[in-house]
């Protein structure tokens, strides 16, 4: 069960990396390295839908700060401020 997850860990990195636009692999690129290897199960399944979506639509989320308000409002949240990019990121 733990090689399932270090596998879907890996997979999730490297979907996280190669998003398509430079911009996009490093936000989430970077974000992914510092927490895929605390994900849960669950907390990782989620990660994994966050990845499937399109990035004009992620970019817009992260940097509008807000607009998404619904199952990723969390994740997006904790980008925005592992980035530095909320108003409440020290």
């Amino acid at each position: 069960m733990a090689d399932d997850l270090d596998v879907r860990r890996r997979r999730a990195s490297y979907r996280a990396h190669h998003r398509g636009t430079k911009e996009m692999d490093l936000l989430i690129g970077r974000y992914a390295d510092a927490r895929l290897s605390a994900l849960s199960g669950d907390a990782l399944e989620h990660f994994e839908r966050f990845l499937n979506l399109p990035d004009p639509l992620l970019q817009l989320w992260i940097f509008s700060g807000g607009a998404e308000s619904g199952e990723f409002q969390d994740l997006l949240t904790d980008i925005r401020i592992f980035h530095r990019l909320a108003a409440d990121a020290d």
